[in-house]
């Protein structure tokens, strides 16, 4: 996708076994590259989250693994990597789906040739990423197509966080539709709610949806029901950290009640996913899917630019109050309308069907 108009993707290799990523901590107010070469760095750019999204993660996870493999090869060394990166952030299965695509590939290496079959495997599956999130923009924009046909009018959207190439290597997964779409003629307008407590909507989506010429428009996170009551919304599509093979879907928090309201007021509410973000050893999301709770201070402090364009964080909570930053919560497959996936669009329940081939554990 495109930054000031120059194609870029989220993480790219950079020589000598190193990888370089958007430091999107940044985002929207400066574009800056990180070079990340040893382990201690990856799992740190995943936990701060110099990367985030769940596709994202586990890419930058499998170049993690490959980068401690250059160090030490070992069988030993492989599952303590592994065991680092796991516990970075905890919520998106990607993660453990990536390492252990890795690990599966380098089993029957010797040592010597172990960091090489990584890498390569991490390579491979970035650019697999690229086709999967393209597959589901051109699913998702005949959805959209249909939408706007039945409507014979502009389509809005509303989404929740960030899902676009952002969070992905490159397309997206939520806003891999609209930029099909868009790329199709479509005309549409999306609703962007700001997504606190990190603001990942206000700084990330709208930052993208502007580079992509997207008309969007910025909300509070509260007003997504009062636009559904007035008719304004026509179909929310969101991103997923983990879906359940019963179909119920952790994402960013306050995803949840965007689905209540539109199950109140009949807006179709859709999930859009790559396959690996799918978790088939769990069928109950609210008991089984792990919740992240990051820190506090993500709640009580806001970082952004002052009059001077100069990046400062500042108070916003009263001093002294307590703080709790759950960052994510899980919507249950009942207020799902489908999910739009590489493989095309099913209900919830038609997951393990639509996916037949894909192996799937006892």
């Amino acid at each position: 996708m495109l930054i000031d108009g120059r194609r870029m993707r989220t993480i790219w290799p950079a020589g000598d076994g190193a990888v370089e990523i958007i430091d999107q901590r940044l985002l929207p107010h400066r574009l800056v590259t990180a070079r990340l070469t040893r382990l201690a760095e990856f799992v740190a750019a995943i936990a701060d989250m110099q990367v985030r999204g769940a596709p994202l993660i586990g890419i930058t996870a499998a170049y993690g693994l490959a980068a401690a493999l250059r160090v030490d090869p070992s069988d030993r060394a492989v599952a303590e990597a592994r065991t680092a990166l796991l516990a970075a952030r905890p919520t998106a299965v990607n993660l453990a789906w990536a390492l252990e695509r890795v690990a599966r590939r380098i089993a029957p290496a010797p040592n010597q040739r172990r960091a090489a079959a990584a890498f390569s495997e991490a390579s491979t599956m970035a650019d697999e990423d690229v086709q999967s999130c393209r597959h589901i923009g051109e699913a998702g924009a005949r959805l959209l197509t249909d939408l706007a046909a039945r409507k014979n009018g502009d389509l809005n959207l509303l989404t929740h966080c960030n899902a676009g190439w952002l969070a992905t290597v490159d397309w997206g997964t939520a806003l891999a539709p609209v930029y099909v779409a868009a790329e199709q003629g479509l005309n549409l307008h999306v609703w962007v709610d700001e997504t606190r407590p990190r603001n990942q909507g206000a700084g990330l989506t709208a930052f993208e949806l502007g580079q992509q010429g997207v008309d969007h428009t910025i909300i509070v996170d509260n007003a997504g029901g009062h636009l559904m009551q007035h008719g304004r919304v026509d179909v929310v599509i969101v991103g997923a950290d983990r879906v359940t093979r019963t179909g119920d879907a952790a994402n960013k928090i306050g995803t949840y009640l965007k689905a209540l309201a539109a199950h109140d007021t009949g807006v179709p509410f859709y999930v859009a996913v790559p396959t690996s973000t799918i978790d088939w050893t769990l069928s109950d999301g609210l008991a089984a899917i792990p919740i992240e709770e990051r820190d506090g201070r993500e709640v009580t402090h806001m970082v952004g630019t002052d009059a001077a364009g100069a990046l400062t964080e500042v108070r916003i909570a009263a001093p002294g109050s307590a703080a709790a930053n759950y960052a994510f919560d899980v919507t249950p497959a009942r207020l799902i309308t489908g999910f739009i996936t590489e493989r095309g669009v099913c209900a919830p329940g038609e997951l393990a069907a639509l996916l037949c081939d894909v192996e799937v554990p006892a």
